[in-house]
């Protein structure tokens, strides 16, 4: 459990009170001369620390610190033979870096912070992260080395205050970061413009500085993975961390020009450890204004995508906000809500291409990102590969839910029924047979299309009672825990009155949607018609398909309507708590629900993996 001193300490940190200097920009540095291709970790020794500045430039006095502290013995080959010498640990007498590839990592000891560096574009520090500070100004005391291999580094960095913070830096720039002492608190400064709380069943929550002017901080109820989309669309930050009782605090900067930022990330840890890796390319992620240009017309926009992945945006789409993935090619969908309409985002070879329409109208902005691969190069890493990588496949397996997040079937035979398994594509199908006036001699292939008609209507059937049920739950929920903690009632209604569109929903379609002893009534007279040949059959069967049909279409347009309701919820449910950290723990709880409802979605619900 969290000390309340440590929360406190946390909070005024984010507001402005307490250490400044991590709310301040890290001074810019002067790139290092070129070295070569480091594809290892390589610890320096700079021999003198850094004052108010750092400059990378001098690397004069630098020394890198050998794996085997033996060989800066006078004689390593007899100080190797003698145990007198072993276990010694390398004093710095400057500041310490570790440097990659990709990242170098300063131990700032005069700042008290540890300042991390793209080695690409080494202008000014790209992140920086210290333990909630005990003293002022805070330092750090001393670096001790844990490990120092080819593949990782990993040091035991001492602050002022008494706290610890244990950091590695492996081969692939994944930084994992543990608190040794007793602050369970990291903060951690970035300049992000967007930060995104992914979900891998419903829809990212996407939060913009901009949209909250009189908050200072922003609770995030993100589940073991937040990405930060930096300043300048040629960085994303990943953060990841396994199951506990984490929390995030997100500390905004002020309005500068009209823009807003997120300037530091306060990280409760729960006592373990966390992971952070930089992403980086031209255009990893991009911000597309939407304006009523683009409404009811192809549009190009000027982003390309640096690489192929699933690229991902949010749109408005019948009053929701939903997540499209780019397709590859320029298309149509049906949708139960909306209809139909052209798919609104794809990519037309290396051209991005939007349609925007009344259904899916140019509002606000669209946001361009990715987080998992799709045909994606092996060079490049995604936050999914990050996720994978620090949290291990087993634990992953759980949070990206690749189970839950495939269709259910509405097909009986699977390849050998109807293709087109729903009520249009069966009636269709046996309206053809009568057409042809074949009833008699295809007696067993319209059996079969009635007895697939009858498995589609009856699973989605079972499915509006699944959303039903979740709606009872989900009031329980709600009002017992208004019962139990008034103070959230405010935050609570509000999500009351969105679940209960479930039911009353279900009243005004419960005669369009019939039920299953009406579809089994409908399948017997179906089927005897093809009892015997009789001119009245083919007319009997049109009008019986158009039962069929209604019925079908009621639940489709049901389906839908449920699948966008769970979806608010949802989305709600994250964003109303942002304002209110006391309200984190029960949308966790709330957004669990309505991802356990909405996982297998029907194919008239959502589309495959949106």
């Amino acid at each position: 459990m969290k000390s309340s001193r440590s929360l406190r300490i946390a909070g005024s940190l984010l507001s402005g009170t307490i250490v400044a200097f991590l709310l301040t920009a890290v001074p810019p540095i002067s790139a290092a001369p070129g070295d070569g291709d480091i594809r290892n970790v390589v610890i320096w020794d700079t021999s003198a620390r850094w004052g108010e500045t750092i400059d990378l430039q001098q690397r004069s006095g630098w020394k890198a610190v050998p794996a085997d502290l033996i060989t800066l013995e006078a004689d390593p080959a007899k100080a190797s033979s003698d145990p007198g010498y072993y276990g010694r640990e390398y004093t710095f007498t400057g500041d310490a870096v570790l440097e990659s590839d990709r990242l170098i990592v300063a131990f700032w000891s005069a700042r008290g912070m540890i300042a991390v560096y793209a080695k690409a574009d080494p202008g000014a520090s790209v992140v920086s992260l210290a333990p909630v500070a005990k003293a002022e100004p805070p330092t750090i005391r001393r670096c001790s080395i844990l490990q120092n291999a080819a593949d990782e580094a990993t040091f035991e960095t001492f602050f002022s205050g008494g706290d610890a913070i244990v950091f590695s830096l492996n081969r692939a720039g994944i930084m994992e970061i543990k608190l040794a002492g007793d602050t369970r608190i990291v903060i951690v400064r970035s300049s992000i413009d967007y930060g995104v709380a992914p979900d891998f069943i419903s829809d990212d929550l996407i939060l913009n500085p901009a949209q909250y002017p009189s908050a200072n901080t922003l609770a995030v109820p993100a589940e073991n993975i937040f990405v930060g989309l930096l300043k300048g669309e040629g960085r994303m930050l990943a953060l990841t961390w396994p199951e506990g009782k984490q929390k995030m605090q997100l500390g905004l900067g002020k309005d500068e020009q009209g823009a807003r930022r997120i300037e530091s990330i306060g990280f409760d840890t729960d006592g373990q450890s966390f992971y952070l890796a930089l992403l980086e390319a031209p255009g990893i992620w991009h911000r597309e204004p939407l304006t009523s240009s683009y409404l009811e017309k192809d549009v190009a926009i000027k982003w390309r995508r640096p690489f192929p992945a699933k690229w991902v945006t949010q749109l408005e789409e019948a009053g929701v906000r939903t997540t499209f993935t780019f397709r590859e090619t320029r298309g149509q969908i049906w949708r139960g809500v909306p209809g139909m309409y052209v798919y609104p985002v794809w990519f037309d070879g290396d051209k991005t291409c939007y349609r925007l329409t009344k259904k899916v109208p140019p509002r606000g902005e669209s946001l361009v990102y990715f987080l998992e691969g799709r045909d994606t190069p092996a060079s490049i890493q995604t936050p999914v590969d990050i996720l994978r990588a620090t949290l291990g496949r087993p634990a992953c397996a759980t949070i990206l839910d690749l189970p839950g997040r495939k269709l259910r079937t509405h097909h009986r035979r699977a390849g050998e029924g109807i293709r087109r398994a729903c009520t249009c594509g069966c009636t269709e199908a046996i309206e053809a047979v009568f057409k042809d006036g074949q009833e008699i001699d295809r007696k067993e292939y319209v059996e079969g299309a009635v007895g697939d008609m009858v498995y589609f209507v009856t699973r989605h059937v079972e499915r509006i009672d699944e959303y039903r049920a979740f709606a009872d739950r989900l009031v329980k929920y709600l009002h017992e825990k208004a019962a139990s903690a008034p103070d959230l009632k405010p935050y609570l209604d509000g999500l009351d009155q969105i679940v209960t569109q479930i039911p009353q929903q279900y009243e005004v379609q419960r005669e369009n949607i019939k039920s299953l002893a009406f579809a089994d009534e409908l399948a017997r007279r179906t089927i005897a018609l093809t009892a015997k040949k009789d001119p009245k059959n083919l007319p009997t069967c049109l009008e019986l398909g158009k039962e069929w049909r209604g019925m079908g279409g009621a639940q489709d347009g049901l389906l839908a309507e449920y699948h966008m309701i769970a979806r608010r919820l949802f989305q709600e449910a994250g964003y109303a708590c942002v304002a209110r950290p006391d309200a984190v723990e029960a949308a966790r709880e709330i957004r669990a629900m309505c991802r356990q409802c909405l996982r297998n979605a029907d194919g008239y619900e959502i589309w495959p993996n949106y």
